[in-house]
């Protein structure tokens, strides 16, 4: 990839152009804000589609049939086994080949609701590969609760559907949302590789104003800012929704403050966010 350097009569032109960055940040053009909401509105509906993903694959994962089994230890091997990059061009590029149908036209009407192909096959890669580190993060999660509370709910004649959603989920839930938010964090990120597909979310506007204006430093500085923005902003709502729900106090813990989760500082909390992270 050839990198533009500019170079004057004096040598190398270093100057920093303070005015582009601050009007890329504070000055937002509608494609900034239109790249801006597609990359919270993917992020959002990848993950949950995500979530409902992993449970159904861990459930799956610990039945007794062996074919459910074999086919989430499949999909697990294979979508933590791949890069997301290449899946992403797997189903936007790939399917349309191998079925002879474009599953992602340019213009995707679902009910009241109208995506650019690209766009939703971003979301299927995103949602996809996201459940498959879900359902490691969900299975872990049921596992860390006591299997004698199990053992209890089968002798009250409790069903193996209402065992799971009264009496292990609620309590799952506890360990699981840590690192869910974490995935969640991981995701606002992640958006940035639908670029590839050109899908002019926040990064792809990026590469767009930096096309035009030559200026590489600038802009990507720029668009870090906004992404650590949006990471800040979810670090702090992750952190009310861990105290509320009193995710850490199973193990004695303390939900860790947004200054440590920004800067990693205090005492590692372990759990399953450390085990499990890409």
């Amino acid at each position: 990839m050839h990198i533009p350097v500019f170079f004057d009569a004096a040598g190398p032109d270093l100057h920093f152009d303070f005015d582009l960055f601050l009007k890329f940040i504070f000055q937002p053009t509608q494609a900034q804000l239109g790249g801006l909401a597609i990359t919270i509105y993917v992020s959002v509906i990848a993950q949950f589609v995500g979530v409902v993903l992993g449970i159904l694959s861990a459930l799956a994962g610990m039945a007794r049939n062996p074919i459910l089994r074999s086919i989430s230890g499949f999909y697990v091997w294979f979508f933590r086994g791949t890069p997301l990059l290449v899946q992403m061009f797997l189903i936007y590029f790939g399917t349309p080949y191998l079925l002879g149908v474009d599953l992602f036209p340019n213009d995707v009407h679902l009910g009241f609701i109208g995506l650019r192909g690209a766009i939703l096959a971003g979301i299927v890669a995103l949602s996809i590969n996201e459940g498959a580190y879900m359902s490691e993060i969900v299975r872990a999660g049921i596992l860390s609760v006591d299997s004698g509370q199990t053992e209890a709910a089968k002798s009250l004649g409790m069903t193996y559907g209402l065992t799971m959603r009264r009496i292990v989920l609620p309590q799952a839930l506890r360990v699981i949302i840590p690192p869910l938010g974490n995935e969640f964090n991981n995701m606002l990120k992640t958006t940035s590789l639908m670029a590839v597909i050109s899908v002019t979310e926040l990064f792809r506007v990026a590469q767009g104003v930096y096309a035009v204006t030559f200026k590489p430093f600038e802009v990507f500085l720029g668009v870090a800012v906004y992404y650590l923005a949006l990471t800040t902003i979810w670090s702090l709502i992750q952190s009310v929704i861990e105290r509320r729900i009193g995710a850490s106090t199973t193990r004695g813990e303390e939900v860790p403050g947004l200054r440590a989760r920004l800067l990693g500082l205090g005492k590692p909390t372990g759990g399953l966010g450390g085990g499990l992270g890409r």
